[in-house]
């Protein structure tokens, strides 16, 4: 238990006193003192004085068009998949650890609380968390074992103690693990490949996925880039002190999560685009230890070699990855399946999100995909699970982001184009 949380528990009364806060009623009244000022304010345990959460508005339009593009959605006997909320831009997801609330992310400026309050199988209640924060791409969001819930942004890492708690207020405890603009060098902020992931590892340290922003970096960029993490994994501990590459050679990885049996690192990575509808493939990747290379930009997916590398002798000892998915159809999130809900077959495999391709003659993708582990950590491929958002007409009904296990077995899928969360389920009959 780190002191950041003994702080805040200690402070939570004070906090929640101080601010006179009440659960938002409308959306219409926006939440005052959005501003770093207000952010300051959070960090002492100070109320900002806002009253209300803008809540998000259940469109049953909005609801039929989704359930009838999900009425197109093939999934494997048994199972089932259902609109768990209507949520903008849904991205990452991050369900707490006591059950009592789903957070999702969003590559804006918003992060979501999804609440089901009477255990109905669909949110009861969406609203913004933190609405008195300033984000800027909060892409990523992981929670930890004792309910610090972590949010990483394009260029800082925030600590919310007690999420699950202090959700129910505009106001809530925050401390900035990483300040704004020491995560990347701020030279190198970009529109591109910014979109963070995280996760707590069984060692207890934060470990954040970080993209470099080119399509294949200058060699004159290499030094600078492995210093600074970029185009790696990088951890921490909990309070952001210790920080270290962990594993690199990695483009733009946008999923990462751990075994369960092993504790090992498994994480997708998006190939090089501009190489031809076929390569290079997609990656799923097994880091077993600390330090290893997977590749890039030596190559730009598997064992395609880009263009810009081609004449260099690659380092040695690379990482491939253990499964080469298709080629651009753009692998996201990704999680292991411990659950009991579905068929012991599933237990332990790999689910993961394929966005769908952007760059390609023939789009591929709009997906998720379930990958089988073998017991020495190879695998066969990966094999469709659900599939349907990638219409006849070759047109996106939906574009799956993650994936993420619920407490009570049954899976959710964000899909931020068609800004929804699903929710699959299995049953024999």
């Amino acid at each position: 238990m780190t002191m950041t949380w003994k702080v805040a528990t200690a402070a939570a009364g004070v906090v929640l006193a101080a601010g006179g806060l009440a659960r938002a009623q409308d959306a219409a009244s926006p939440a005052p003192g959005n501003t770093p000022a207000a952010m300051n304010k959070l960090e002492d345990f100070h109320s900002t004085g806002a009253k209300r959460i803008p809540l998000i508005p259940q469109d049953p339009d909005q609801a039929a068009a989704i359930r009838k593009t999900l009425a197109n959605i093939k999934l494997p006997p048994g199972f089932r998949i259902s609109l768990y909320a209507q949520v903008p831009d849904a991205r990452m997801i991050a369900v707490g650890p006591q059950g009592v609330v789903t957070f999702v992310s969003t590559r804006k400026d918003k992060i979501y609380a999804l609440t089901d309050r009477t255990r109905s199988g669909h949110a009861t209640e969406v609203k913004e968390f933190a609405s008195t924060i300033e984000f800027k791409n909060p892409n990523g969001i992981c929670f930890s074992r004792d309910g610090m819930l972590y949010t990483v942004e394009q260029n800082r890492v925030l600590q919310f103690p007690a999420a699950e708690f202090f959700y129910e207020n505009a106001d809530v405890a925050v401390t900035p693990i990483v300040k704004q603009g020491d995560l990347i060098p701020a030279d190198e902020e970009s529109f591109n490949h910014s979109a963070r992931v995280c996760r707590i590892g069984s060692d207890n340290k934060l470990y954040i996925a970080v993209g470099q922003p080119y399509n294949v970096y200058a060699p004159a960029k290499y030094d600078k880039f492995y210093k600074a993490g970029m185009g790696a994994i990088i951890r921490m501990n909990q309070d952001g002190t210790g920080r270290e590459v962990y594993a690199h050679g990695i483009r733009n990885s946008v999923g990462l999560d751990f075994d369960s049996k092993d504790h090992t690192l498994w994480f997708t990575d998006n190939q090089v685009d501009g190489m031809g509808d076929d390569i290079p493939p997609g990656e799923l990747n097994h880091a077993t230890r600390m330090g290893q290379n997977f590749g890039f930009p030596w190559y730009g997916g598997g064992h395609t070699r880009t263009v810009e590398y081609k004449s260099q002798t690659p380092p040695t000892g690379l990482v491939f990855p253990v499964v080469e998915e298709v080629a651009h159809a753009a692998d996201l999130g990704m999680s292991f399946y411990h659950g009991r809900m579905f068929p012991k077959e599933y237990q332990g495999a790999i689910f993961s999100a394929q966005h769908g391709s952007w760059n390609r003659t023939q789009p591929v993708g709009a997906r998720v995909m379930v990958t089988f582990i073998r017991p020495d950590g190879t695998a066969s491929g990966s094999k469709p699970f659900a599939e349907g958002w990638l219409n006849a007409d070759g047109a996106y009904d939906g574009r799956p982001v993650d994936v993420e296990p619920m407490r009570d077995g049954s899976l959710l899928v964000s899909d931020d184009f068609a800004g929804a969360v699903y929710r699959i389920t299995y049953g024999a009959k």
